[in-house]
């Protein structure tokens, strides 16, 4: 599998850990930064990661910060990402069967590295249910493209 990983310095060590996870596991990893636990905005970064998902360069995202809310939040800004902050399996299993989440994010501050890559393992290992699930997904991305669709909700 191919997986896009960012974070912000709060979460470059988490990063780490989670590409060596990956690797070990045989994934491929695509890092889009940062490179250091140097200050740095993640906007730009998770919402890169969300972007490698939607063009196709990579199977899922991961983003990381200190909460993984502002990382969430960025992510799911890109069109087509569905980014979910899970903080436990439950999360992760259900953010994949009901949400078909495409991008995981993960708070470095909040959540220990041990527990973050069974909540990775639990993410990557889980498929989308489909059903009736799929109706409410399709429904987001409804509400998403209305959303585009109108340069009156673009703020400002």
């Amino acid at each position: 599998m191919r997986i896009a990983v960012a974070s912000d310095h709060a979460g470059f060590v988490l990063k780490q850990a989670v590409a060596e996870h990956l690797r070990a596991a045989g994934h491929e990893v695509l890092d889009l930064g940062t490179d250091s636990e140097a200050p740095v905005d993640y906007p730009y970064f998770c919402a890169g990661a969300a972007r490698a998902v939607v063009r196709g360069e990579a199977d899922v995202g991961v983003v990381m910060g200190g909460s993984g809310q502002g990382e969430q939040l960025a992510a799911n800004k890109v069109r087509g990402a569905r980014a979910a902050l899970c903080h436990d399996e439950y999360t992760a299993r259900y953010a994949r069967r009901h949400n078909d989440a495409n991008v995981l994010s993960l708070g470095a501050r909040v959540t220990a590295a041990e527990l973050a890559l069974d909540i990775l393992d639990v993410f990557l290992s889980t498929g989308f249910d489909g059903g009736r699930h799929l109706v409410r997904v399709e429904q987001i991305a409804a509400i998403e493209a209305e959303e585009a669709a109108h340069p009156s909700n673009a703020g400002g």
